[in-house]
């Protein structure tokens, strides 16, 4: 039987966890989102005592609408071997906000719904990412420790196989941290923190997380190639990066199609 990603032990919840009157998930989506990111003026900085890159929480407005984002600087690389505390290492380590960008716009390009809204933007002469906040959001983390089960335990599923495919086509040396998985009153779920994705390697880092895929997203992965992918991503990654993701890309689609055919289409694909 397969695993079943959430279990059925864990105790039910509302659908909702907010107010009716307090505002949660994303206050803005699409091209309206990522025009206010990049016009919208600071009102108010955090520092986050949470995350290793130094990250702040921005208050905007653009005079009419307000909402909060992550603004993120760190751009950090290390040629050879790097080894991670807990285990684990990666060759030529890369930490880097372009990453978020670029994982926004991939996202947009697979179709997984899964990045909140992210652009490049320039304060006081530093470049960074300015990423849309997920208000009312509680992470995977939370979820385990708190014991909270989701009421549609099939929708949760599919989003987080939707989760599973854009870390491994992104080959994202974080996608470990469940605190990097939020979901919102509605159980939306968002997948945040891509700035160690990219790694520049041709396997996936884990075949066996890939079990069922969305069709549509499977459709746009073929349709991706290297003069797309550079238009859409190459202000942010390098040519190294995009050839790997597109050898990666080929072993998602050959693992999917595997999978229909030792167990059908509906037990693979939704």
């Amino acid at each position: 039987m397969r695993r079943r990603l959430a279990v059925a032990a864990l105790v039910w919840l509302p659908c909702s966890l907010a107010q009716p009157d307090e505002p949660f998930g994303l206050p803005l989506s699409g091209e309206a989102a990522e025009a206010f990111l990049r016009e919208a003026r600071v009102t108010d900085k955090k520092s986050l005592s949470v995350g290793i890159t130094r990250s702040h929480r921005y208050s905007l407005t653009d005079g009419t609408r307000k909402a909060r984002a992550l603004w993120k600087t760190i751009d950090e690389s290390k040629p050879g071997v790097t080894n991670f505390q807990g285990g684990g290492f990666v060759v030529d380590f890369s930490d880097s906000w372009k990453h978020e960008v670029a994982s926004y716009e991939l996202d947009k390009l697979v179709g997984t719904g899964l990045v909140p809204p992210t652009v490049e933007r320039t304060f006081d002469h530093v470049t960074g990412s300015l990423q849309l906040w997920v208000e009312k959001a509680k992470t995977e983390a939370d979820r385990k420790q708190e014991r909270i089960n989701p009421p549609d335990i099939e929708a949760w599923n599919r989003q987080m196989y939707g989760v599973r495919l854009l870390h491994q086509l992104t080959f994202n040396t974080d996608a470990r941290n469940i605190r990097n998985v939020l979901f919102d009153p509605t159980f939306r779920v968002y997948a945040v923190d891509f700035s160690r994705a990219f790694a520049p390697y041709s396997d996936l880092r884990s075949e066996k997380e890939l079990e069922r895929f969305p069709r549509a997203a499977l459709e746009r992965l073929r349709t991706l190639d290297r003069a797309l992918l550079f238009e859409k991503l190459g202000r942010w990654l390098n040519g190294r990066q995009i050839d790997t993701m597109l050898k990666r890309r080929d072993k998602i689609l050959a693992i999917a199609e595997r999978l229909v055919a030792e167990q059908g289409e509906e037990k693979v694909l939704y």
